[in-house]
């Protein structure tokens, strides 16, 4: 069979493949082709020759060897080697061919893609959105001509999702798989909105302001603690932007998602208290630092704004603070704080009034018996 391995050497380094890699593919793969071959020797390698363009398949023979006393199994040695290159093996030797090339073209362009998307992990990217019938729960994102998959656990709850709709997704991971680089993409993941952010906010990039926390209940709430790293900037009106243009231009991102940005602390009581914005927190009190938990009050006319529909603001607050927050009603802590002063003052009273009870039980006058009247003459 003749080989053309000139020109299947440049058509490699087209794809970034070295002529050395490619022809010792091509001869394992013509080796391992002849080992199926009948009558084939145990012992073969494959020697190429590109001038001439064909390859010969060299053999080498087991000899078996006289046992003696000291090693009764000896092991066969191999004998000189000889061309068994076979007569009919174009067929095979083609297709074995087609087959390493093919094989190794495709690891080469995976291997592109790999590269080029390794670095992407933990990045913003955007891509078109493509729908498969065949895979109805996952949603497929061409970036190039790369397909990334947005799985169902991924997607933002209640999203959806057109064909060829443009769309900013989180780079979660870049994988090695079975049928090449797998990019898993997400709507969901807190990081997208920091990244989004990102995008708008000129001091996040020159870092002065940092988000410190982000709890996220995708396609409903997102909760963001900011500081500012440099003296005189607000970081709340950072990303808040003017007229809230920074901010809005975020959600545009994420639908009808809400976001509440609130200023970061290192003391945990104001950090609480902060965390439950929009409602207004009057004390918070550290019940264990150790235990992280804190009791937070609250007017009664806000305890519904800090609880949230269905638990969802006092949630989101402790994701972001890390604690247990309890919340409690501020005019019942008043109710039970004046209770407990009028019950002290009650018992202040009573004790005082003891030691005049018992100073004027001690003053009283003993009564003398009645003198016995005088016998008469």
């Amino acid at each position: 069979m003749e080989l053309d391995l000139a020109g299947m050497h440049k058509l490699a380094a087209e794809q970034g493949i070295d002529a050395q890699t490619l022809d010792d593919a091509l001869a394992e793969a013509f080796r391992l082709a002849y080992l199926k071959m009948p009558h084939a020797a145990k012992h073969a390698r494959v020697e190429l020759d590109e001038r001439a363009g064909t390859f010969t398949v060299w053999a080498r023979d087991e000899i078996p060897q006289e046992p003696t006393e000291d090693n009764p199994y000896p092991e066969p040695e191999l004998g000189p080697e000889y061309d068994d290159t076979p007569t009919d093996f174009d067929r095979v030797a083609a297709s074995a061919a087609r087959q390493t090339i093919t094989q190794l073209f495709r690891q080469a362009a995976d291997n592109k893609v790999f590269g080029a998307f390794a670095g992407q992990k933990g990045k913003l990217i955007t891509g078109t959105v493509q729908q498969d019938a065949k895979d109805p729960k996952n949603v497929h994102i061409a970036i190039g001509d790369v397909e990334a998959l947005l799985p169902q656990r991924e997607q933002v709850p209640g999203e959806r999702y057109r064909h060829g709709q443009r769309l900013r997704v989180y780079v979660v991971n870049v994988s090695r798989g079975l049928r090449g680089p797998e990019i898993i993409v997400s709507r969901s993941h807190p990081e997208l909105v920091r990244r989004l952010f990102e995008r708008e906010v000129p001091e996040l990039v020159s870092g002065a302001v940092s988000i410190m926390a982000i709890a996220r209940e995708a396609g409903a709430r997102t909760k963001i603690a900011v500081r500012a790293n440099t003296p005189g900037v607000n970081p709340k009106g950072a990303l808040i932007g003017p007229g809230g243009s920074r901010v809005r231009a975020v959600m545009e991102n994420l639908g009808k998602e809400k976001i509440d940005i609130v200023d970061w602390s290192d003391d945990p009581a104001k950090f609480v208290a902060a965390a439950l914005s929009p409602a207004h927190a009057v004390s918070v009190q550290v019940v264990s630092e150790k235990n992280q938990t804190a009791i937070a009050f609250i007017h009664e006319d806000q305890l519904s704004l800090a609880i949230g529909k269905e638990g969802q603001n006092a949630r989101l607050a402790a994701k972001l603070t890390g604690w247990k927050i309890g919340i409690e009603s501020e005019e019942k802590r008043r109710a039970m704080e004046q209770l407990s002063k009028q019950t002290a003052n009650v018992a202040q009273a009573a004790t005082a009034a003891k030691p005049a009870v018992q100073s004027a039980a001690s003053a009283k006058p003993v009564a003398q018996p009645a003198s016995k009247p005088a016998d008469k003459a």
